[in-house]
């Protein structure tokens, strides 16, 4: 496990959750900070896959609001998909196989290498479009992603030598609908497919506030409460709260969440549901 926790510090985690995801996470950010609690402060970031879309851009000194109103822009140059249920059901046979996670997620990682998906180059054109700056950011951020042969998770920071739009690639790479990402010698997917969240890698901080589009596991160990109940067995002071959609950004962001046509509605959700979540972060935050 990687830990870039200050002990006594605070940790803003941002899930996975496709295009759309990408959105509600900004929206809410926008409202609660219009409400109070400004999460941008935070000691360390973890974003994973969409989250770590969000944590780029809210670590590069891109006001909120402006990061917002591209949200509502047209999404020219973003590329709509979809997970096929012949992929999906690949995706949780692999995931959800009893043993070790690791070889798991080295099967699914194999078979998204076979898979027929848009070159790398024109995917990583799609990240680097979305990312205010290229440049790490001086906060701590922390960035994982799976290794597509072994299963093994890395985790990315700015002392890994490795470009911040390769690490957000990297860990964008939906299997078996985005290609595997090549950074040296090796090809990585999805950090979501470790976990959505990765919300054990804020180990050692003392407040957590957990924002994902989605909070499902396939595994009861990769369930966000439960990482977050593991949060408070290593540290007993530890305050932690998880944001995640309501009825009204379900809606919005709709069934696929890969679809960029859904990004201004699940934007203008995530900010109309801060208000109704914004005492519960605050009391953590603060």
């Amino acid at each position: 496990m990687a830990s870039g926790a200050t002990p006594g510090g605070r940790a803003l985690v941002l899930g996975g959750g496709g295009v759309t995801g990408v959105a509600w996470e900004i929206g809410m950010l926008l409202g609660l900070a219009e409400a109070g609690p400004d999460l941008s402060a935070a000691d360390l970031f973890v974003g994973t896959s969409a989250g770590s879309v969000v944590a780029a851009q809210l670590t590069s000194g891109v006001p909120l609001d402006q990061l917002f109103d591209a949200q509502l822009a047209d999404a020219t140059g973003e590329i709509a998909a979809h997970m096929s249920r012949a992929a999906l059901a690949r995706f949780v046979l692999a995931m959800a196989w009893p043993g070790d996670p690791q070889r798991a997620r080295a099967r699914l990682g194999r078979a998204a290498l076979r898979a027929k998906t848009v070159s790398e180059a024109e995917r990583r054109s799609i990240i680097e479009q979305r990312l205010p700056s290229h440049d790490w950011p001086q906060q701590r951020l922390l960035i994982p992603a799976v290794d597509a042969e072994t299963g093994a998770v890395v985790v990315f920071t700015k002392d890994s030598d490795v470009s911040l739009v390769d690490a957000v690639a990297a860990s964008c790479a939906v299997p078996l609908v985005w290609p595997p990402m090549t950074i040296g010698s090796h090809r990585y997917i999805d950090g979501g497919v470790r976990s959505v969240a990765n919300v054990d890698f804020a180990a050692g901080c003392e407040r957590v506030v957990v924002i994902a589009p989605t909070t499902a596991g396939l595994r009861r160990a990769d369930r966000l409460s439960s990482q977050v109940r593991e949060l408070s067995k290593a540290r007993k002071d530890v305050r932690a709260a998880i944001v995640s959609p309501d009825s009204a950004a379900r809606t919005a962001i709709g069934p696929n969440v890969l679809d960029p046509s859904h990004r201004a509605a699940s934007a203008n959700a995530g900010r109309m549901q801060a208000d109704g979540e914004v005492k519960r972060v605050q009391a953590v935050w603060t």
